[in-house]
């Protein structure tokens, strides 16, 4: 008897990620090593004339690694950490709240679309409308005056303080509804049993919360640390607009993007390079970090809990 050749149809999957790779090989995997290519060669542009690119090893490492990195990274830390506080408390109580089933919010579909409205809004137009809204001749000092709150404007943006928050409101009113979102996804993922269950035994809806919700959706908090803390590094375009490209005062709302932008306005692709690498490098040590933070004890636990079952199998083949 003949066997039947079995059909295999892996070669139609492999056909249909084919696209992918190659977009990905020719427009982010060959710059990818190009920068870091570059980031070893002394390549930047004098007036008219082109120097190099000429090997210089790690010298422009060495240069960009200087007093200006860490006051710009810090600048950048401290602006995502204001917009990203609010932000993850507001969507976890919002969340919350839109699947909890006892509460019986009414038009909860219309509320979802609105939250997460800001979100579909371009980070210019958003930036260019809170100039207008917080300038000194701005709706918002017009309405603190009539109402005899102050008695002239305030220049929002004069201040380092008051160029922060408004980045990182910008910021929280961005990204808190897509947030809001992946979080309702996992909640609703849980099964309603162990709610039900818990309700039985007397435990209070801020006892489920912090001891069941929480912890099972710990590995979409993490994605969203992770995602945010990126998001976060990358920070351009809010403080790039309503700055001006400055980070005016003093510099104070200047992140690392614009840095690395400036670098190749210049142009100055040695530099840029190395301030890539390293951005790469910190965004990478980062994540880890929020991952091990976030998921460290149940990798430990798993751990032991292995340790236990091997041992206890050695025991029974002696």
């Amino acid at each position: 008897m003949k066997k039947n050749k079995s059909i295999s149809r892996a070669k139609y999957g492999y056909l249909f990620i084919l696209p992918f790779f190659v977009t990905y090989f020719i427009f982010s995997l060959i710059p990818l090593l190009d920068t870091i290519r570059y980031s070893f060669f002394e390549y930047y542009r004098s007036g008219l004339r082109i120097v190099g690119p000429n090997f210089v090893g790690f010298d422009n490492y060495i240069n960009v690694m200087g007093k200006d990195f860490f006051t710009y990274m810090g600048n950048t830390f401290v602006l995502w950490i204001l917009g990203f506080v609010p932000q993850i408390v507001i969507a976890l109580l919002l969340a919350s709240w839109f699947v909890d089933v006892r509460l019986k919010i009414r038009c909860e579909q219309f509320f979802k679309v609105v939250i997460y409205l800001p979100n579909l809004i371009m980070a210019s137009a958003f930036a260019m409308l809170f100039f207008t809204l917080f300038s000194t001749s701005g709706p918002v000092n017009n309405i603190l005056m009539s109402l005899g709150l102050v008695k002239g404007p305030i220049d929002f943006m004069g201040t380092p303080v008051g160029t922060r928050l408004l980045v990182a409101l910008m910021n929280f009113l961005m990204w808190f509804g897509n947030t809001t979102i992946m979080l309702m996804a996992a909640i609703m993922g849980i099964s309603p049993d162990i709610f039900e269950a818990a309700s039985i035994d007397g435990c209070t809806p801020r006892q489920s919360f912090f001891h069941i919700t929480l912890p099972l959706i710990r590995p979409i908090l993490t994605y969203t640390l992770i995602t945010s803390l990126i998001g976060g590094l990358q920070m351009f375009d809010v403080p790039q607009i309503l700055t001006n490209g400055q980070g005016n005062p003093n510099r104070t709302s200047y992140t690392l993007i614009m840095w690395l932008n400036n670098l190749l306005r210049a142009p100055d692709y040695g530099r840029a390079g190395a301030l890539s690498v390293y951005l790469f490098i910190v965004s990478g040590i980062l994540c880890l970090f929020v991952y091990k933070m976030v998921n460290g004890d149940d990798d430990a636990k798993a751990a032991k809990k292995a340790a236990k079952r091997a041992r206890k199998a050695q025991k029974e083949a002696k």
